[in-house]
């Protein structure tokens, strides 16, 4: 059942940033992203993830600032945060690095070099709101006053929270600098801009090939349809980032070495390893990139990040894959109902396969927001993997345990079931590369409950307790359990460590390339617990903890 010609692919997930904890919306992505890695390592591809923190941008040095720490502190403290939190989620990077790197340093000077030999970058001067008393160009999140519209008082520069207003900060009513109070003045500078509307054509060519999703390819539609529009990509001093080349006091916007971060991240992987960086990023390659991202960062990855890329002659992606937010309990996350739940909280309290698992029940190829129903999650962890999976397991263990020494049967007592089982897993593949996991989630547990049905259906423990029907114990449920290994090779990408368990019992390997094949005269682990139930007190522990969390730390 593996494929036969091994596919070369790198894989990326968004970057979290530098400024604050992994929450469950970051997992989201990085379970997704982690559970397709899998799957293509599963089936003998030669699949990489690599990520990294988003570590530039005013907001890191303001929070470094307020806590009497520099920069490179505040993010490194950061980045030992989200590499132990995204750990114990069992999210498998091959690479987790910084954007504030020297790989990502010289990228983004090689890229803005080709680019603007190419002549691709213009500059022009900008006038723009300036704290006087901090010294600093503002983004418009960091100017407030009272809106336009309804004159509700503290409103950002960009949108009113009261009445749905939107607006640009010159609208505001006594606009002040959110940073120090003192009144905005507006100030010139030069900056300097990516020529995005001299790629319209490339945009247009790539958003109708195909590859995207039609949600996320609509949308890119709209952005080229209203026409494309100069990217600013330079920010003043005071900035935490890196300096233009030939630019004094001038910095790339944090989006503009963000998604080069991709390209450090894994230079850095190959000169660790020895793999040839180039063979993925020249034009001509034979090797796949995809991106994972959220819908709220379509329009950088889907036009100025594969524009960039043209003109800087390195390959574009050949696919991005957005996904919708998380909502808890029907609603956005909220600090004061718990729901904002920080990974290392949810660590603290519940299992990560929990999550792992119900993120994969409810994921699909689309771009659809995913709900996370706290009560769903218990009763479908409990009934699916506990109550289904697991059980026919340690239902038939305890059997080959008491009266056959751990070892299965040397032949198969149905092997049409159990050719039925495998052959499902052409289906089960295909869900897993089109991304629509719940799908696959749901004929696997299709599987498990005909496995189950199986057993119940030739009673072994009734069988048991009469003499001379030892023989078909054995087969019912020698048979059980490698319905239950070819099960656990289809949910080994969602439940990896549940499969390392299942694994050690087994005896065996449970990659995709190990179909077919049933385990015959084969001995047996002692069986040990899989997975425990959910239990609902923990979750109402979680969130009572997350509720009594404060804002400190949140960027």
């Amino acid at each position: 059942m593996a494929d036969h010609s091994a596919r070369k692919i790198l894989v990326t997930s968004a970057l979290p940033y530098a400024n604050g904890s992994l929450h469950l919306g970051h997992l989201l992505e990085m379970v997704q992203t982690d559970i397709w890695v899998r799957f293509q390592q599963s089936r003998g591809h030669d699949c990489l993830y690599v990520c990294a923190d988003d570590a530039h941008g005013t907001a890191i040095m303001l929070t470094a600032e307020k806590l009497g720490i520099t920069a490179e502190q505040q993010i490194a403290r950061v980045q030992q945060e989200h590499e132990r939190d995204s750990a114990g989620f069992l999210i498998g990077f091959d690479n987790f690095y910084s954007t504030h790197s020297d790989e990502n340093r010289y990228w983004s000077e090689e890229i803005y070099r080709r680019l603007q030999a190419n002549g691709h970058i213009a500059s022009r001067l900008v006038t723009q709101a300036f704290d006087p008393e901090k010294n600093l160009f503002l983004a418009d999140r960091f100017i407030k006053g009272s809106c336009p519209r309804c004159k509700t008082p503290d409103q950002y520069g960009d949108n009113c929270e009261a009445c749905g207003a939107t607006y640009t900060p010159a609208d505001l009513i006594d606009p002040v600098s959110a940073l120090s109070g003192a009144r905005p003045v507006q100030k010139d500078s030069t900056h300097y801009f990516f020529t995005l509307p001299a790629f319209a054509d490339m945009l247009t060519a790539w958003i109708d090939s195909g590859t995207l999703q039609p949600q996320v390819a609509n949308k890119l539609r709209e952005w080229t349809d209203a026409g494309l529009q100069e990217w600013d990509i330079s920010r003043d001093a005071p900035y935490f980032g890196f300096e233009i080349p030939g630019a004094p006091g001038k910095y790339f916007y944090v989006w503009l070495d963000a998604p080069i971060g991709y390209i450090a991240s894994f230079q850095n992987y190959c000169t660790r390893t020895g793999r040839d960086f180039d063979s993925y990023w020249q034009r001509d390659t034979d090797a796949e990139l995809y991106h994972f991202i959220g819908k709220d960062i379509i329009n950088f990855h889907g036009l100025f990040w594969p524009a960039m890329l043209d003109s800087a002659g390195l390959r574009t992606p050949t696919a991005i894959y957005a996904h919708g937010f998380l909502t808890v309990n029907g609603t956005k996350m909220s600090k004061s109902r718990g729901t904002f739940i920080k990974a290392s909280t949810y660590l603290e309290h519940l299992d990560p396969e929990y999550l792992r698992y119900y993120f994969a029940a409810k994921l699909s190829g689309a771009v659809d927001d995913i709900d996370l129903n706290l009560g769903d999650f218990v009763q479908r962890v409990n009934a699916d993997v506990v109550g289904k999976i697991v059980n026919i397991a340690s239902r038939c263990a305890g059997f080959l345990r008491k009266g056959f020494d751990n070892r299965t049967t040397a032949s198969c007592s149905e092997p049409e079931l159990l050719q039925a089982f495998i052959d499902e897993g052409t289906v089960i593949a295909q869900y897993y590369e089109q991304r629509e996991f719940s799908k696959a989630i749901r004929a696997v547990v299709a599987l498990a409950d005909r496995a189950n049905q199986y057993i119940d259906e030739h009673k072994p423990w009734v069988l048991a307790k009469e003499a001379g029907r030892e023989q078909e114990v054995h087969a019912i449920c020698s048979l059980g359990i490698n319905l239950f290994r070819v099960l656990m090779i289809y949910l080994k990408p969602v439940l990896p460590a549940m499969a390392d368990k299942a694994e050690k019992f087994l005896n065996c390997s449970l990659d995709w390339t190990a179909l077919p094949g049933p385990l015959l005269d084969h001995e047996l682990a002692p069986f040990q617990p899989l997975m425990t139930r959910v239990d609902p007190a923990r979750v109402d522990a979680m969130l009572a903890a997350s509720a009594e969390q404060t804002d400190a730390g949140q960027g």
